[in-house]
């Protein structure tokens, strides 16, 4: 059988960014900007914000953060802690509506151990699931097939969103 070649050129400014330079958060990037649709923003909140993952793990795949920088969930305050969690509810009924899943794995990596690969700035994960999203090419061949564009994602959960009040 023939190697066949499957092309992910997205995923190289993802391996040239591993690295970064000291200091460099696209979370705060993101934050800082008002240029949400090229950052991937879908919603701000007060003290938090909800952005598509870049690199997701799933389509649909959102990360929840403070705009704030900080690491540590213990030193998140109340507020934040109450508007991350209200905006993950918020983003779980926007993708049931949008997406009709049949599950979500939903979570923080705290720690390089944990598999955290951004540990300087709390974010929580919100992947949603389908029965049989992992198939043969994922357990054969390493690679995730993500089915829809980001740009795509992106205007459907912003015009969603613009629907509910804001969390």
């Amino acid at each position: 059988m023939a190697m066949e070649n499957l092309w992910a050129p997205w995923r190289m400014e993802f391996i040239r960014g591993l690295g970064g330079k000291p200091g460099d958060c696209f979370i705060c990037e993101a934050a800082a900007s008002r240029e949400d649709h090229a950052n991937l923003v879908v919603r701000r909140g007060r003290t938090a914000l909800c952005m598509l993952n870049r690199y997701p793990y799933n389509n649909g795949h959102l990360l929840i953060s403070p705009f704030r920088h900080e690491g540590k969930i213990e030193s998140l305050s109340q507020e934040e802690i109450a508007e991350i969690l209200s905006m993950t509810v918020e983003s779980k009924k926007a993708l049931d509506r949008l997406m009709c899943p049949s599950g979500y794995n939903i979570g923080v990596n705290l720690g390089r151990a944990a598999g955290a690969g951004l540990e300087e700035h709390f974010h929580m994960h919100v992947v949603p699931r389908w029965s049989g999203d992992t198939n043969f090419v994922t357990t054969v061949g390493s690679v995730k097939v993500i089915p829809q564009a980001l740009e795509e994602l992106w205007g459907m959960l912003y015009e969603e969103w613009k629907k509910e009040p804001p969390c």
